[in-house]
C-alpha cells in the first residue's frame, strides 16, 4: 500500500491485528523485573501522541479555518490530492462537503415524486449513493451502476419515477433520459463552495412513458460484464 501509495485509511482493517499482537507482545517483555515500571508508559505514550494528531489529522476544524491556515496542514502534506497537487482542503474532507445538501436536496425531490408512485435514486458514483443513504431523512436506498451498488438494484416493481444524480461535466441528462418521461427537468445542484464535487446536479423524471427496468437491466448486465 506504501509503494502503489494507497490512501491511509485502505490499510484500517489491519491496525486491530497489529495492536492486538503489539499489545501481548508488549506484556510480554514488560512483565517482569525493572521493565515491569515501564507499563505506565505504554498508556501515556498514545495519549501524548494523540494531541498533535487531534489538533492536524482530525476533522474538528472548519473549511473556513483550513482555507485560512494552510500552513500546518501542508507543512505535512494533507493539502495534497491524488492528482499530486495542493489544495484548498484535505481530500477526504473535500469530499465529504456537500453530502448533507446533497442529501437535504434529493429527500426534497423524493418526497414531491413519491406521491405520484415508486422512485428510483440513481447516482454516478458510491460516493453519492453512501451521502444519501446514509444522509436522507426519508429512507432513501440510492444505487449506482458504480462499485457494489450495481448488485443493490430492486426491480422487482415499475418504476415511476427517476432522481438522476449526475457529475457537473454531465449537462446532458435531460436529452439523454428526458424522452422516456412525461416529465423531465433540472431540480438543483451541489452548491457547497467547498465541496469537491460542487456542481453535482439533480435531475428530476416523472412519469416513465416505458418499463424502465429493462435498460437498467441491461446497463447492470453491461457494467459487470466488463469485470
Amino acid at each position: 500500500m506504501s509503494f502503489f501509495k494507497a490512501k491511509d485509511y485502505y490499510a484500517i482493517g489491519l491496525y486491530p491485528v497489529y495492536i492486538a499482537f503489539g499489545s501481548a507482545y508488549l506484556d510480554h517483555i514488560l512483565e517482569s523485573g525493572w521493565k515491569r515500571f515501564l507499563k505506565p508508559l505504554c498508556i501515556l505514550f498514545p495519549i501524548l501522541l494523540f494531541i498533535p494528531m487531534y489538533r492536524i489529522l482530525f476533522p474538528n476544524k472548519s473549511p473556513e479555518f483550513i482555507v485560512n491556515n494552510p500552513e500546518r496542514y501542508k507543512k505535512f502534506g494533507l493539502l495534497r490530492w491524488e492528482d499530486g497537487k495542493d489544495h484548498s482542503l484535505p481530500q477526504d474532507f473535500a469530499d465529504m462537503q456537500g453530502w448533507k445538501e446533497l442529501a437535504q436536496k434529493v429527500d426534497k425531490e423524493y418526497y414531491k415524486l413519491s406521491k405520484i408512485g415508486k422512485t428510483l435514486v440513481l447516482c454516478d458514483n458510491y460516493g453519492q449513493a453512501g451521502a444519501i443513504n446514509y444522509y436522507s431523512k426519508m429512507g432513501i436506498k440510492a444505487v449506482s451502476f458504480n462499485a457494489d451498488y450495481i448488485n443493490w438494484f430492486d426491480l422487482k416493481d415499475k418504476y415511476f419515477n427517476l432522481i438522476r444524480i449526475k457529475d457537473n461535466d454531465n449537462d446532458d441528462e435531460l436529452k439523454e433520459t428526458g424522452p422516456y418521461f412525461e416529465i423531465s427537468r433540472k431540480a438543483d445542484s451541489i452548491t457547497n463552495p467547498f465541496a469537491r464535487e460542487k456542481g453535482t446536479l439533480i435531475f428530476s423524471f416523472s412519469r416513465a412513458k416505458i418499463d424502465v427496468r429493462p435498460k437498467l437491466k441491461n446497463e447492470i448486465d453491461d457494467n459487470k460484464r466488463e469485470f
